[in-house]
């Protein structure tokens, strides 16, 4: 089969190899692919950038298809199913992240397109525990965005709650700001969303997907329009998808005292300066929310099978896997809101 490689560290080092197709042992589950979305971590691994990958190593994490083998132990998935995975392919199984089934906390876990081969490939393989069947009316091409949608399901609704009453601001307004919108937006409340002027069409898109306001921080005064949106109080809930400095501390001074802030945006640097007078004076709970965890993907597709988000509207440009080349480059220039590679 064709796969995508990342064959050494460094910058670019991907190859589209001739591998042998994986088999399914035990309690594990092939799977043709059919979508993969190409996800800023890959970016990250492309530059060299990203440090947790196990090289040579297939990439890819965020991705659809049908079951075409399963292993002697797999007990419900069957041939034929439609899927999608996450991207747990093995953890310690002991831990008290495991008990709790908080797999992306297990200080063993390994993850499919990092330590284990991906999905940018023909086939890729995922343990049963880790395998869900779409609902009908979910296409291959939504499903491909699965993985992201239940970071945001994780960030909105596991390590907070969303009330009909609240006002969310939304920092970013990229692929993860997009669909986290579309995720606060299914529970009844409304939406800020911010960005810079660079992100106009992707701000305009949000309009498009039911966000109530969109702001451009450069060119308007968001403390003042989030100040007149919630009667002088700030927002209920913020959540950072930009994973820029500047625009976390000025949205942690727009949240109501005793209001939540929830970081989902990676940073640049591990250490930053971050505005923690206003943590304190305002009794902000400021909560970390890292990934996804098996909970995160059934309610990702309930809300797609009831049809409450749209993950493929996401969707700008799609290339062939012998395409690949050019997928990547159009991800890093931004111009394209999301790419997805077909297998």
């Amino acid at each position: 089969m064709k796969a995508l490689t990342k064959t050494n560290p460094g910058y670019d080092q991907m190859e589209l190899l001739d591998m042998q197709e994986p088999k399914a042992t035990k309690n594990f589950v092939k799977i043709k692919v059919e979508y993969s979305g190409i996800c800023g971590s890959d970016l990250h691994s492309f530059k060299g950038e990203y440090g947790n990958i196990k090289t040579p190593v297939v990439l890819g994490h965020e991705f659809s298809g049908t079951v075409v083998e399963v292993g002697e132990e797999v007990k419900e998935i069957k041939i034929g199913d439609r899927v999608t995975s996450e991207t747990t392919f093995e953890t310690c199984g002991t831990c008290d992240y495991c008990k709790s089934k908080d797999y992306n906390l297990c200080p063993s876990r390994k993850g499919i397109g990092t330590q284990v081969n991906g999905s940018f490939a023909e086939y890729v393989l995922s343990r049963e525990e880790s395998v869900h069947v779409l609902p009908d009316n979910v296409s291959f091409l939504a499903a491909s965005l699965t993985e992201p949608l239940a970071c945001c399901v994780h960030a909105a609704l596991e390590k907070t709650t969303i009330d009909k009453d609240d006002v969310v601001l939304i920092l970013g307004p990229g692929p993860i700001g997009l669909l986290l919108a579309q995720v606060v937006k299914s529970q009844g409340a409304k939406v800020i969303l911010s960005g810079v002027t660079k992100d106009k069409e992707r701000l305009e898109f949000g309009k498009k997907l039911g966000v109530d306001v969109i702001v451009d921080s450069l060119q308007e005064d968001l403390e003042k329009i989030v100040m007149e949106k919630t009667n002088g109080y700030g927002v209920n809930r913020a959540f950072d998808c930009s994973g820029a400095v500047p625009a976390v501390n000025q949205g942690l001074r727009l949240i109501k005292k005793k209001g939540e802030f929830v970081q989902v945006g990676l940073f640049a640097n591990i250490k930053n300066p971050l505005d923690q007078e206003a943590i304190i004076q305002r009794e902000i709970k400021y909560v970390g929310s890292r990934s996804q965890k098996p909970s995160s993907w059934i309610k990702s597709l309930e809300l797609m099978e009831a049809k409450k988000v749209d993950p493929e509207a996401l969707i700008t440009k799609i290339v062939d896997l012998k395409d690949w080349r050019s997928g990547i480059e159009a991800a890093m220039e931004g111009t394209e809101l999301k790419v997805v590679i077909r297998s």
